[in-house]
């Protein structure tokens, strides 16, 4: 991997562009940290590879659309659907869903991955780390 930078700063090369496209997501290690990086449409995200409920490797999880439930005004269920704009990271560990492009978790706490910043260039994706 090449890495370049200073000041605490460095930007990683962690995949080429063409292998993410064909499997969508990639868990890479540098220095001994795990990150997840996904493709989602032409967006690419990193996050580390640690979920923050019990440290479990959160970015090798099944990737799949959010659920809700639907209710009506007076607040009954119409039942359990899935959210057609939404894709979580589901925590292999303990079913924590984690929005995949703003790392959130929607339960109580506040809990979310920590991200690091991306660049895309001459074909290849860059982690700032």
């Amino acid at each position: 991997m090449m890495i370049s930078g200073g000041a605490g700063m460095a930007e990683v090369l962690v995949v080429r562009q063409a292998d993410l496209l064909e499997a969508r997501r990639k868990v890479v290690s540098v220095d001994g940290v795990e990150i997840g990086i996904f493709q989602v449409g032409t967006d690419i995200y990193a996050w580390r590879n640690h979920c923050p409920h019990q440290g479990g490797p959160a970015c090798q999880g099944k990737l799949m659309k959010g659920v809700e439930e639907r209710l009506t005004e007076d607040k009954q269920s119409l039942g359990i659907h899935y959210k057609d704009d939404s894709l979580n990271i589901i925590c292999p560990w303990h079913g924590y869903e984690f929005d995949v492009r703003t790392g959130r978790y929607d339960g109580a706490g506040g809990l979310r991955l920590k991200g690091y910043p991306v660049t895309v260039r001459d074909g290849g994706v860059y982690v700032t780390l």
